[in-house]
């Protein structure tokens, strides 16, 4: 048994170790795409807090989710950042979670190990009980506000005819649930737990997470206000109808249903209209969140990320949601913001969403896990390496699409009608131009194969 003295020593060691750690503030939307961010150029859309983020902080203008296996991306993504495992591993993981909680391995467990006290708020959609690896925990929140089908919201709007779905009615509930638009509970909560942290020496870890963007797409009518659809442009690579949606598997995607087919301008016009307005909200609540920090005196020593958990198409490619391999989808805004952080920095390095897991560890000096599989975002940020990987992976369902990217270009693969896609995305960002065909192409899209094979082995993809 130790002696008084040797707990009493072990405790106040304890206490200087974690009074040096930085905190971690994590902020996590759903459904965001790269491409909802004012001070990265994208002027359509009002995001004041996010554009604080962006300018005193480094944002990562290519970071990538790896997909799904299954229509609800987010469950993927989610159980990915928290396992620390690549995609086809965090499946096979999933149904055992209770063993990585057993074994002290998931994220917010390995920070709490470090000496930090650990809060949760919001979205989870992770198969673990979160008061079983928090300590503090408020308002744990499901995959979508609501049903997963609201009659009044799909197959919406047609132009001349009446709108049934109204994204400020309550009587909808989703967001409105509870009497308090979900958004808004959030900065609530996370306003609360800075009042309580900022009197302990304790580091923190906060994990707060938005179901906004993600549908039904509910704000208050001022935020509808602000986005007139003489505001709102298509995008550029819009189209009425995506020409592989038997390859995408899209028409039995809920998320393809939310707008009618063929997709017109109009449509998309009004879907992007709600998908900027909640955003806004959202945004407005963040800088709630930043506000309260403040307040509590311990911004000096934090590091703060924002990222989402893929992204979404809300027009782009014909496509409304997030299960395609294209660039809209599976790319998510990541900013990261603290003491050491250069301003207003912008790194177009491809990297994994899921980095800001290992990042945490590094920062709050935890040897990373041999099992993390995701990389530091801290050596790009520092300059002192170029790239994170030598190729990014994207995978939608076992058989259903792949992407391949290496050296500026993505191969697509849809294999069950065995349909390939090219894209210079150094030049052709948009991926308006299909090269798949084009004969000055043909070694790339062979070396991208042959790669592609050896690859997916190491990613444990079981597709044959």
């Amino acid at each position: 048994m130790k002696s008084p003295l040797t707990l009493f020593v072990a405790l106040v060691v304890s206490s200087l170790l974690s009074a040096e750690k930085p905190n971690i503030l994590f902020i996590f939307a759903d459904d965001q795409c790269y491409e909802t961010i004012g001070a990265l150029g994208h002027t359509d859309i009002d995001t004041p807090n996010l554009d604080r983020l962006a300018n005193q902080g480094t944002a990562f203008t290519h970071a990538y989710n790896m997909g799904g296996w299954h229509g609800a991306i987010c469950v993927a993504s989610r159980t990915m950042i928290n396992t620390g495992r690549f995609l086809w591993r965090a499946r096979d993981l999933e149904p055992n979670l209770a063993q990585e909680i057993s074994n002290d391995r998931m994220w917010s467990q390995l920070m709490n190990n470090a000496g930090y006290e650990t809060f949760f708020t919001g979205k989870w959609h992770v198969k673990a009980d979160t008061g079983a690896i928090f300590d503090h925990v408020s308002h744990v929140r499901p995959g979508m506000p609501g049903p997963v089908f609201y009659p009044e919201a799909y197959d919406r709007p047609i132009e001349g005819r009446p709108d049934p779905w109204s994204p400020t009615d309550p009587k909808f509930e989703g967001f409105w649930a509870g009497g308090k638009h979900w958004s808004e509970v959030v900065a609530d909560n996370a306003e609360n737990f800075m009042n309580i942290t900022s009197e302990s020496d304790k580091p923190f870890f906060m994990y707060l997470a938005f179901n906004a963007p993600h549908d039904p797409r509910q704000a208050p009518q001022e935020y509808l206000d602000r986005y007139p659809l003489d505001r709102i442009k298509v995008p550029e690579n819009f189209a009425s109808e995506y020409p592989y949606t038997k390859g995408a598997n899209a028409a039995e995607i809920r998320d393809e249903v939310l707008a009618p087919y063929p997709r017109t301008e109009y449509a998309v016009k009004v879907h992007r209209r709600e998908y900027y307005a909640i955003i806004t909200h959202m945004d407005d609540q963040i800088g709630r969140i930043l506000d309260a920090l403040e307040a509590s005196g311990k911004s000096d020593n934090t590091y703060i990320f924002f990222t989402a958990d893929h992204g979404l198409a809300v027009g782009h490619h014909g496509f409304i949601g997030k299960q395609n391999m294209y660039e809209h989808s599976l790319r998510t805004p990541l900013l990261v913001m603290g003491p050491k952080i250069p301003q207003g920095k912008r790194i177009d390095t491809p990297v994994y969403l899921q980095d800001v897991m290992a990042t945490s560890l590094e920062l709050a000096s935890v040897p990373q896990p041999e099992y993390v599989e995701f990389k530091s975002l801290i050596p790009l940020i520092e300059g002192k390496r170029d790239e994170q990987y030598d190729y990014i992976y994207g995978a939608y369902e076992p058989d259903s699409q792949r992407a391949f990217i290496a050296r500026g270009f993505k191969m697509i693969y849809y294999p069950r009608i065995d349909t390939y896609r090219l894209y210079n995305l150094d030049i052709d960002p948009m991926e308006l131009n299909d090269l798949a065909g084009d004969p000055k192409h043909e070694g790339t899209l062979m070396a991208l194969k042959s790669e592609f094979a050896w690859f997916k082995g190491r990613m444990a993809d079981p597709l044959n």
